[in-house]
């Protein structure tokens, strides 16, 4: 294997650690690998969250944990830039210089304010080699890439159906639309978002407690904020009230500006689980970053569907989604989507 070769062996077992990382919590998921001079794997280390050793430290932590002589350090392959910036943690770069590394490789840049890693590797003498499997790191990270770009959340928005398109029957009953298999997929997904938004409407019509529960009911260890948007208080009884969370209520914030906020507060992937009406303002703003349907195989009718008016004239208008999932859960499926990238053959220049 020549050295390309073997930089993009570890790159790849980078990005593998790196999903081990959790998805909420601000913090992008980053994997580490060390090698020596010969390419060989020293130690490996992953990021575990907000406030745990960022991956790159994780790993030195884990060579200097079985005794490696600092010296046998050649190369840091990064999924992601190392960090200049001091937060709960030092940074990155400075931990890559002190610790001797000859050599760091990046696959994505880091889009964050005060960033600079590469930089002070270069100032430090450090040879930086940018970009490898960066279609795969960009991939991997792009919730929180794009949060971080465009400083508002990862927003995705989720419903329950039936088959024809209805969220309730007639007499407003709605519970429950889905099977047990898709209930429990809806809680691992809330487990993966640092907040649940929700309308007003929705909070006094089914007092929702928008926590992620296992199978048992039990609570999982990572639990969202629940956000509510809208002019109506929420009841001293509702159970949001009780959230072990808290609560944030957004009052006549407009949409943009709740998404901004949330932002500034830290929160980098959110989970839209309302009626129609705040669902349908999410679609038709252009907020959705992503779609999760869960499609029960039953046949309602009745004029309670599941998205409202979007303003959409026209077939030719309607905004083309494609899918990145199909799966069975139970007796149901959940199909999860997102806007449609542009063709190939577009030009990014007017």
């Amino acid at each position: 294997m020549d050295d390309r070769d073997v930089i993009e062996a570890a790159m790849a077992r980078a990005l593998g650690l790196a999903t081990r990382g959790p998805l909420a919590g601000g913090n992008p998921q980053v994997g580490c690998v060390l090698l020596d001079a010969s390419g060989a794997t020293i130690a490996e280390g992953w990021h575990r969250g907000a406030g745990t050793a960022h991956a790159e430290a994780d790993a030195l932590a884990r060579a200097a944990a079985v005794g490696v002589d600092p010296a046998l350090i050649d190369t840091a392959v990064v999924t992601l830039e190392p960090c200049a910036h001091h937060g709960r943690t030092g940074p990155c770069a400075e931990a890559l210089i002190a610790a001797g590394v000859r050599r760091v490789v990046f696959a994505v840049g880091d889009p964050a304010e005060g960033a600079g890693g590469a930089a002070l590797l270069r100032a430090a003498g450090v040879e930086v080699v940018a970009g490898v499997l960066g279609d795969d790191g960009e991939t991997l990270l792009l919730p929180w890439l794009s949060a971080t770009r465009r400083r508002r959340p990862w927003t995705i928005v989720k419903w329950a159906q039936s088959l024809d398109g209805r969220a309730a029957a007639s007499d407003g009953t709605s519970q429950w639309i889905t099977g047990p298999a898709a209930r429990l997929d809806v809680h691992r997904r809330r487990a993966e978002v640092d907040a649940v938004i929700t309308g007003t409407g929705t909070v006094l019509a089914d007092d929702p407690a928008y926590t992620a529960r296992d199978a048992d009911g039990a609570l999982l260890p990572h639990q969202p904020v629940p956000v509510v948007v809208g002019t109506r208080p929420v009841p001293a009884t509702a159970k949001l009230r009780a959230h072990p969370c808290g609560l944030i209520e957004a009052g006549a914030a407009t949409l943009t500006e709740v998404l901004g906020d949330l932002h500034d507060r830290g929160m980098r992937r959110v989970l839209v689980e309302a009626g129609p009406a705040l669902t349908s303002a999410v679609l038709r703003e252009g907020l959705a970053d992503e779609i999760v349907a869960y499609v029960a195989p039953v046949l309602i009718g009745g004029p309670a569907t599941t998205i409202g008016d979007l303003g959409i004239p026209s077939i030719d208008a309607a905004p083309r989604l494609w899918f990145t999932g199909v799966d069975r859960l139970g007796d149901d499926l959940v199909v999860t989507l997102r806007p449609a990238a542009p063709s190939p053959s577009t030009s990014k220049e007017s």
